[in-house]
């Protein structure tokens, strides 16, 4: 027979827990673990779920992508951002590649895929999916498949931040379900050579219950109902991988991977409020609640800069001549950012303590950047805080236990395993995550092309 390639995505995955505290529950990854290539897999900057899985898919950064983040600027008027969805993927993914030699894909729930686009094979939509009113397959007869298989087929994760936990566990595991059950059809019943899956449901839990399981959480209630959430869920993938792995035979090869790991979060960073009290941005009116960037009345003419918030922040400057009320001269350009990039680095907790933030130059991240990148990227305390871009929070630092703060945000590191039968146990050190796509292109004997930004993991 050919040779397959079963690639399965878990968003969030963390290698502390897969790879060491928890391994001896998992048995199916400890098996392929046993038996394959593995290590901690480095992600990019920024490892959120858009741009990091279509960089690993497509083997580039974010800059050659030419988007970073999930909203990014059209252009240099002030709140003009769109959302990246698959029309903003301008290069080759790797199924792209193996349509090209007749090879047919599956995907399933990979994010930036919506709207459908055509490939050699079949597709379920991911992340930001409307909803299943959409067309959300690709071909499009195929969602009738879908339906009567499981119903209303399910994207994500309904009012993920809400406060009723019982009713966010149970939505992520009929999402979860729903999705191993359309993977094992698509499985049996189509030709394939790549299925490529990913699944949402850990970077769901662990955004919400990550407190509930560590004791060195800031917000650890100490011994509760929820203690077991994360670790019962790690457990009930395994048992779902194993159900996939029936399906296949040892010809077909598997890849386990995940996009960035989890890590206890302590708070928030106001950006903006952080602006506003060192001058950088001001406002025509101050708001009489918490209000967002969008919404504020900024006085343009005399504000150098301001934020967006996220799992990372996004910091841009008014440069005259750039934006439509730019105040910075461009002489002064690298000035103002390099002075930004020096006050942000000192920020420190309400103890006084510097919490580590990490701060990046897009072109110095990747090169030539396409479309218009944020003019800083913000890691708060080295991603231990997010940046929060609301104003009217009067506070720098907001901590967990006075919001709604996520319990969890994204670490650096996500996990690679990769089995076939001509593979034995080695762990690698140096595995990034634009290797992926070279990896592939070199199972299937594909040529692995100069453009690439990564190489072929041994």
């Amino acid at each position: 027979m050919s040779k397959r390639l079963l690639m399965l995505g878990f968003d969030c995955a963390e290698p502390d827990l897969v790879f060491n505290r928890w391994l001896d529950d998992l048995p199916n990854i400890s098996a392929l673990k046993e038996q394959g290539i593995s290590g901690k897999m480095k992600s990019i900057i920024p490892s959120t779920t858009c741009p990091s899985w279509m960089s690993m898919l497509t083997g580039h950064q974010p800059g050659k992508l030419g988007f970073y983040g999930l909203r990014n600027r059209v252009d240099y008027s002030y709140n003009n951002f769109v959302v990246a969805d698959s029309m903003m993927v301008k290069v080759k993914t790797i199924w792209n590649r193996l349509d090209e030699v007749g090879k047919k894909s599956i995907l399933i729930g990979v994010p930036q895929t919506y709207p459908a686009k055509s490939i050699n094979g079949w597709q379920i939509t991911g992340l930001l999916t409307p909803g299943i009113n959409s067309e959300y397959t690709y071909p499009p007869e195929l969602k009738k498949e879908i339906e009567a298989l499981v119903g209303d087929y399910k994207f994500d994760i309904d009012n993920l931040r809400g406060e009723y936990r019982k009713h966010i566990l149970e939505q992520i595991y009929e999402m979860t379900e729903k999705r191993f059950k359309v993977a094992k059809y698509l499985m049996s019943t189509k030709e394939w050579d790549l299925m490529i899956m990913v699944e949402l449901g850990l970077d769901r839990i662990q955004h919400i219950f990550w407190h509930y399981f560590d004791p060195n959480h800031l917000n650890y209630p100490g011994k509760n109902q929820y203690q077991s959430i994360v670790k019962d869920y790690y457990i009930y993938l395994d048992k779902k991988i194993g159900e996939l792995l029936e399906y296949i035979n040892e010809d077909t090869a598997v890849m386990l991977v995940s996009n960035h790991g989890a890590k206890p979060m302590i708070g928030g960073i106001c950006i903006n409020e952080w602006l506003i009290q060192e001058g950088y941005l001001k406002l025509k009116d101050k708001p009489e609640k918490i209000t967002s960037i969008q919404q504020l009345k900024v006085d343009w003419q005399n504000t150098i800069a301001w934020g967006y918030g996220g799992h990372y922040g996004q910091l841009y400057l008014n440069v005259a001549g750039r934006e439509p009320s730019g105040v910075i001269p461009q002489v002064d350009y690298e000035v103002v950012r390099n002075e930004l990039i020096n006050k942000l680095k000192a920020i420190t907790d309400e103890n006084g303590e510097n919490i580590g933030t990490k701060i990046y130059k897009p072109e110095n991240l990747y090169g030539d950047c396409n479309n218009i990148p944020p003019d800083l990227i913000i890691l708060f305390g080295n991603l231990d805080w997010r940046s929060i871009e609301s104003v009217g929070h009067e506070c720098i630092t907001l901590y967990r236990n006075n919001s709604r703060i996520d319990s969890a945000n994204h670490k650096q590191h996500g996990i690679y395993i990769f089995m076939s039968k001509n593979t034995e146990k080695r762990e690698n050190e140096r595995i990034n995550l634009l290797d992926v796509v070279p990896t592939i292109l070199d199972y299937f004997d594909l040529e692995i092309e100069d453009e690439l930004a990564g190489r072929r993991i041994q």
